[in-house]
């Protein structure tokens, strides 16, 4: 059976662990050579070996998504490894601290803003770049969260950089939807990933409250964020474009 994305060359950032190692493993499966993406050089090296265990072929880079320098790199590498770049996950990002608006620090409201939208911004500016080039044009996928469709107490900036994410992503896909270039993000509700058991740990009734709070009455597993993520970019997601997808256990539908 051809995979879904077979013969394409991906790239998936935060791909050290949790969602974008799901996600790595499944574009690795599903046909493509991934570029394997994370700031955490043993846990990025590690998805890449899971990935060609698997049978696929990847590669690691070292990543700031951040950094102009590193975002550009990463494209770049895709093309002189791979050929191309047919399919992006972006999909690095931070939760930032537990407070209240009032006492939150500036320092923690940067670092949501350079990481989750600076960071999206500058993999999708080079991204689209070289999909420009490419008759095939492209897909890109950015993660954002139901806390990019709500507010959520608590998390104001982290809130704010996931709704921006999600702004980004609607405005590229009207820039580009004429240039066989789509741009959609997943919204993930609460997922079992080593960001999500950080905060449980630190109070573990906020774990109790999320999964009271979801219709199916449990946390999401990483690789269902990767499964949508990877048919966003895939043929069968063909007209599917500016959409950002809850994937949340019905969350947000109520």
């Amino acid at each position: 059976m051809v995979g879904r994305v077979e013969g394409k060359v991906a790239v998936v950032t935060g791909a050290g662990g949790g969602i974008g190692r799901a996600a790595s493993e499944i574009f690795g499966r599903e046909g493509a050579s991934v570029v394997i993406a994370d700031i955490n050089v043993t846990s990025g090296e590690e998805t890449a070996h899971l990935v060609e265990k698997a049978g696929g072929k990847a590669i690691f880079l070292k990543c700031d998504v951040s950094k102009a320098e590193d975002a550009e790199a990463l494209t770049r590498a895709a093309v002189v490894n791979f050929g191309g770049l047919h399919c992006a996950f972006n999909n690095a990002g931070v939760e930032g601290e537990y407070a209240r608006i009032a006492d939150a620090t500036e320092e923690n409201f940067m670092l949501n803003y350079q990481v989750n939208m600076l960071g999206v911004f500058l993999c999708m500016k080079y991204q689209i770049r070289q999909m420009l080039t490419q008759s095939e044009g492209g897909a890109i996928v950015n993660t954002a969260s139901d806390a990019g469709l709500v507010g959520v107490k608590n998390l104001g900036q982290y809130s704010a950089s996931k709704h921006a994410v999600i702004g980004l992503t609607k405005s590229a896909a009207l820039d580009y939807a004429t240039k066989h270039i789509r741009v959609n993000a997943v919204c993930p509700g609460p997922i079992r990933t080593p960001m999500l058991e950080r905060i449980f740990e630190e109070n573990p009734r906020i774990g109790e409250a999320m999964i009271a709070a979801q219709p199916i009455k449990r946390l999401g597993e990483p690789h269902e964020i990767g499964d949508a993520a990877v048919y966003l970019c895939s043929d069968a997601a063909s007209y599917i474009t500016g959409h950002a997808m809850p994937v949340d256990g019905g969350y947000m539908a109520t």
